[in-house]
Parts: structure tokens; C-alpha cells; sequence
């Protein structure tokens, strides 16, 4: 079996709020002891007070979380300014965590460091990995989400599933923590790890609508884009957008392979001088690739997408809770419609499945039920989880 329960405060004093979380948590678990936790909160939180009350109340708990850009829960739904936890037992599903350190300097190695923790003397074969890491760095930089997930499948196989988000800081791009156990962390990688009796599916939906015709990347480093189709990066968009210049908007849909599933990058910074395009995450050259535009109603329908790829992709007959991570950039272009994203995932779920989740600066999830993970920007994703 599998219990989970959840709380939420949106009381903007730390002391207050987590007094009254532990509280609905403890009515909840009727008992049991919780062998992990998942912490999302708001990032003017007294975070280390936060972690230290949840660890006087659960001595020992395998926590991890991070900070958000907004937070979601069955119980207050959307929700800025706030702190929401969840807490799983279970008697027959195992569940690990492990953290990495440095990950903004050597995001491999910090992959590597957070796996070998979580999966020491480890006799079950994990499932199912769950990742918070960090974004933005003590100094303001950024980590590479790409690299980190190379990291996670080089430790743990391309074949399990990595679901999560990048933490945020609300949208203020300066400065991230993660939770680990009783610590508030920063440039490090928390995961936590399910083997054993566990059910899970997933789902990811992004809304934005391709259009034109495919194009291949000719010239591309990293996140820099320089050439499509052997024209710079600029001149394509504008053949599309006329002369405004790349935002949000307009991502860019990068497929995989000769399928047609894609995941998202967002335009960043553009230079004029060279015609070239940075995205806030990798555009790998010889991929191929097509701009899109925008309906908000496509865009938060396909929260409810989501959701319907993981229902219909889960083995069991009973979910127990769903963890939900939407993008920021989704957040900003819904502006006072954010909530329906919640609303739509909510109203297609049973009562009685809670939901926890929060609003990050990348995606992580594969595109397809058996296919590998990939790094997303401007993506809903669903994770249900359950027991046999």
C-alpha cells in the first residue's frame, strides 16, 4: 500500500505556516510514520526554520524540495507565497534519496554523487526517479539542464523515467535553494528514488501549436543558435514574426528524430551583429525544428492532455496522488488564468487522488511511456503514482 498525505499554508509567516502544516499532516497520517517528503515553498521562507520543524517533528525523514515559482496542492490549488509538503508511507515500496553537490561546475559529477547515495546498498533495482536541482546559483548563474540529465542517466540508466523541475525563485533569476533532509542547500541535485510495489504513469502537454514546415538547425553550440535552413536564426523568425524580436511566445519545437514528438526552447537573448539566438536551453545542430505561436486556451488544455497520457498509460486501477510540474513561462503568459491549469487536472481526477506540484524553470519527463527523458521548457507534466 501507499499513503500519502498533503498540506498546505499560504500564512506568509514561516513559523505559523509550518506549525499548521505539520498539524493537517499529522491528523492525516493517522499514525504512521512517513518514510520521505516533498517540500515546495516560496522563496521568502525562513526555509532552514521550515526543514528544521518538519525534522524535530519526523526525526530523521527522507525530504527533498526546493524553492518555486509558484506552488500547487489539492488543497489550496494554485497558490504564489505559499508552502506545501507531501508525505509518503508505504510497506512495500521503497523509497531512496541521494543529493550532488557543485552542480553548476561539474553537473556529471553531481549526478553521479546524488544516485550513488540514493542507490548505496541499494538490492532493489530502482523505477522511478524524481529530481528538484537547482537553476540559478548563489552567484546568479544558471546550471545546465541537459547535463544534469545526462548525469541521472548515466547513473541510472537511460531506461528509467526522471521526472521534476528546476527550482525557482519568482522570476527573479537570481538565486535557488533545495531541500535536502534538514539542510537548504544551493547548486546541488536532491533526488529521490521508488522501487519495490510502485505504480506510476506520465503525461506531458505543451499547448503551443507548430507552424510552417520542418526546418533543419545547419549551425548551432550549445544553447547558442546560429543557422536554420543555412540562414541565421534571426532572419527565420522574422519570416515569421516579421521583425519583432523572439520572446516566450514563439519557442522553438525541437523533434526527436523523424517523429513527430518535440519538446520545447525558449528564446533568451537575440544579437543583432551576428543573426544568432541564445535559447534557455540546447539546440542541437541537425536536429530538425519549427516555430510556433500561442492560443492560452490550447496552452492550458493541454494541462488536461497531460493528465489523459498518464490515466491512460497507468497500470493499476487505483492512483493514490499526483505530482504535477508546470512551467514559469507558462505562468507568465497565463497571467490571472494560471489557475485553470490546476482546475482542469483537479476536475478530471477522483476526490480522493491528492495533488501536489509546483511552477519550475525546466521540465523533466520523457516524451513517450517506454522512451528516454528529456529536458522541456513550457511544458505541463503529470505524474501518477499508486500500488498494486
Amino acid at each position: 500500500m501507499l499513503k500519502v498525505v498533503i498540506s498546505h499554508s499560504e500564512d506568509p509567516d514561516s513559523q505559523s505556516a509550518i506549525e499548521e502544516i505539520l498539524d493537517q499532516c499529522t491528523r492525516d497520517l493517522e499514525g504512521m510514520v512517513p518514510q520521505a517528503g516533498i517540500l515546495f515553498a516560496a522563496i521568502d521562507f525562513d526555509h532552514t526554520l521550515i526543514v528544521e520543524e518538519i525534522n524535530r517533528k519526523f526525526p530523521g525523514l527522507d525530504l527533498i524540495g526546493c524553492t518555486t515559482d509558484g506552488e500547487i496542492s489539492s488543497m489550496l490549488g494554485f497558490q504564489q507565497d505559499s508552502v506545501t509538503l507531501m508525505l509518503l508511507y508505504s510497506d512495500t515500496v521503497e523509497i531512496r534519496i541521494g543529493v550532488g553537490y557543485g552542480v553548476h561546475d561539474n553537473p556529471l559529477l553531481a549526478a553521479q554523487q546524488a544516485v550513488a547515495q540514493a542507490t548505496e546498498n541499494y538490492k532493489i533495482n530502482a523505477k522511478l526517479c524524481i529530481t528538484v536541482p537547482a537553476s540559478y546559483t548563489a552567484d546568479g548563474t544558471t546550471t545546465n539542464g541537459e547535463l544534469i540529465l545526462k548525469g541521472l542517466k548515466a547513473g541510472l540508466g537511460s531506461n528509467i523515467p526522471i521526472i521534476g523541475g528546476t527550482a525557482g525563485d519568482q522570476y527573479r533569476f537570481k538565486k535557488t535553494y533545495q531541500f535536502f533532509r534538514n539542510q537548504v542547500l544551493t547548486d546541488s541535485l536532491p533526488i529521490l528514488i521508488f522501487s519495490g510495489d510502485i505504480l506510476f504513469s506520465f503525461g506531458s502537454g505543451c499547448g503551443w501549436q507548430p507552424i510552417g514546415g520542418k526546418s533543419l538547425v545547419t549551425k548551432a553550440e550549445g544553447t547558442i543558435l546560429y543557422e536554420i535552413n543555412g540562414e541565421s536564426a534571426m532572419e527565420y523568425y522574422h519570416r515569421y514574426l516579421g521583425y519583432r524580436s523572439p520572446t516566450a511566445e514563439n519557442p522553438l519545437a525541437v523533434y526527436e528524430g523523424d517523429s513527430d514528438r518535440y519538446y520545447m526552447r525558449v528564446p533568451n537573448i537575440c544579437n543583432l551583429e551576428t543573426g544568432s539566438i541564445n535559447f534557455l536551453g540546447n539546440v542541437p545542430e541537425q536536429a530538425m525544428v519549427r516555430i510556433t505561436d500561442i492560443s492560452r486556451d490550447e496552452v492550458i488544455a493541454a494541462s488536461e492532455m497531460s493528465l489523459k497520457i498518464a490515466l491512460a498509460n497507468y497500470p493499476g486501477t487505483k492512483v493514490e496522488t499526483a505530482l504535477v510540474f508546470s512551467c514559469c513561462c507558462r505562468r507568465w503568459l497565463l497571467g490571472t488564468r494560471t489557475k485553470e491549469e490546476y482546475q482542469l487536472v483537479r476536475n478530471a481526477l477522483p476526490t480522493e487522488v491528492t495533488i501536489c506540484g509546483f511552477y519550475t524553470y525546466g521540465e523533466f519527463a520523457p516524451l513517450e511511456p517506454l522512451g528516454e527523458t528529456y529536458y522541456h521548457q513550457e511544458t505541463f507534466v503529470t505524474l501518477l503514482l499508486g500500488t498494486k
